[in-house]
């Protein structure tokens, strides 16, 4: 109910700003070209984990059907799919469809896994249609933007978007193209991750207690408000067209992105338009990574291999093409480690060391805000000092993640050993 009513809330608010919500694009997609084919089957997919393989392959089979003939009506009528993806309207209806038959043909535990499966799936799309209705809405409602605070602060670490911008533009049209694939397609990356946490639920009948889906939908909800707070536009549009992209035209402070550093000024709010989103402060596409190579940590060796590459060309890619500033990209793990602090201590119970760790993660992330705000010049102006504290204090929260989490793991406990017989004469 909780999330029904911030969907609810956030669609009246969407349309007073004259955008549309969550619920009326998601709607929408049950007829017209969806803006992301991949992720309705990668949601669908999540469904699945609760059906038997038989009823998989019915599923897979009713989607692929379906968008065959929405595919035929389109170029029967000569219908443009210019603003969305050619398939993907039958995975959503085949989610609809399980909801409806979870309703009206099952009963018991067995309605109630069902209906948590296509919940599942209907909160990883609404997760996405959430972020892009509160991205238009701080483009809406925040007028100014504090680019010039990030940039001179992120001369404490050198500067990194504008270094990687430059080797990722010396590496001609391959290393974009990859690096743009991977950013785009986070979320499935993330479906994968979880389809393997989740794959022994239709044998057990049950969902596990904790899994990257809740991490990712946290991140997604908590993220924005963020952005409201602290509004930030991004280098490749405060600085210049860049190389990757059309940047921020004539509100742009100078064409300097990615070769030329930002200068060093005493930074002051500036006014951007009603556009581009202010979805830099923290950077949720480096936090929504860094879970994925949390979770992969106990998958396959496979899985965690993919964790480690998603992270580390998603990592390149905010900054390579300018959409962060170094800054964002420390503050993002902080986030994501706080909030996965924050649900594996719910879901074990509340104990001394899960407070401490939220609030040491908590207190990181806010003291990094307001450095950020209040003392950019003094960091920039003492790189050796600001720049390593930077660091230090990232780390400090990896580790105290690392050695909180792993004393909550289970100890393996050895067999007690028969004791010995005494001998008989």
């Amino acid at each position: 109910m909780a999330t029904l009513g911030f969907l609810i809330a956030l669609e009246i608010a969407a349309r007073h700003y004259g955008i549309p919500g969550p619920i009326t694009s998601q709607a929408r997609e049950v007829i017209f070209a969806p803006k992301s084919g991949f992720l309705l089957y990668a949601s669908m997919a999540l469904m699945m984990v609760v059906l038997t393989w038989r009823q998989r392959f019915m599923a897979i089979g009713a989607a692929i059907g379906i968008d065959v003939v929405f595919v035929l009506v389109r170029w029967v009528f000569d219908i443009r799919t210019t603003d969305g993806h050619p398939f993907g309207n039958g995975a959503l209806w085949v989610i609809l469809g399980c909801a409806v038959i979870a309703v009206t043909r099952r009963t018991g535990r067995e309605r109630i896994l069902l209906l948590k499966g296509v919940g599942l799936s209907l909160l990883l799309v609404a997760g996405r249609k959430t972020g892009d209705a509160w991205l238009l809405i701080t483009a809406k409602t925040r007028p100014t933007v504090l680019d010039q605070y990030l940039a001179t602060a992120d001369h404490a670490l050198g500067n990194p978007s504008w270094l990687v911008g430059r080797i990722v533009r010396a590496t001609g049209p391959i290393g974009p193209h990859v690096l743009d694939f991977v950013y785009v397609q986070l979320a499935v990356a993330a479906v994968v991750i979880a389809l393997y946490q989740l794959r022994n639920v239709a044998a057990e009948r049950r969902f596990p207690s904790h899994h990257l889906v809740r991490t990712f939908l946290l991140i997604g909800l908590l993220g924005p408000g963020i952005y409201m707070i602290f509004p930030v536009v991004g280098p490749i549009f405060a600085y210049g067209t860049g190389a990757f992209g059309t940047g921020g035209g004539h509100w742009a402070l100078a064409n300097l992105w990615p070769d030329v550093p930002p200068p060093l000024n005493t930074p002051h709010a500036m006014v951007y338009d009603q556009i581009t989103p202010r979805n830099c402060m923290p950077s949720l596409h480096t936090a929504w990574a860094t879970a994925i190579f949390i979770h992969s940590r106990k998958g396959p060796r496979i899985l965690r291999f993919a964790g480690t590459f998603w992270l580390i060309s998603t990592l390149g890619a905010t900054l390579g093409f300018g959409y962060h500033y170094g800054v964002d990209l420390i503050a993002g793990v902080v986030f994501v480690l706080t909030i996965e602090a924050a649900l594996r201590s719910h879901q074990r119970g509340w104990d001394r060391s899960g407070i401490q760790l939220v609030a040491y993660g908590v207190t990181v992330f806010a003291a990094l805000l307001l450095s950020y705000r209040y003392l950019p010049m003094e960091m920039a102006t003492h790189p050796w000092v600001s720049g390593p504290l930077l660091i230090l204090a990232m780390i400090s929260v990896i580790q105290g993640y690392m050695r909180t989490t792993r004393a909550w793991e289970p100890k393996a406990v050895a067999a007690r050993q028969p004791e010995p017989q005494p001998e008989l004469v």
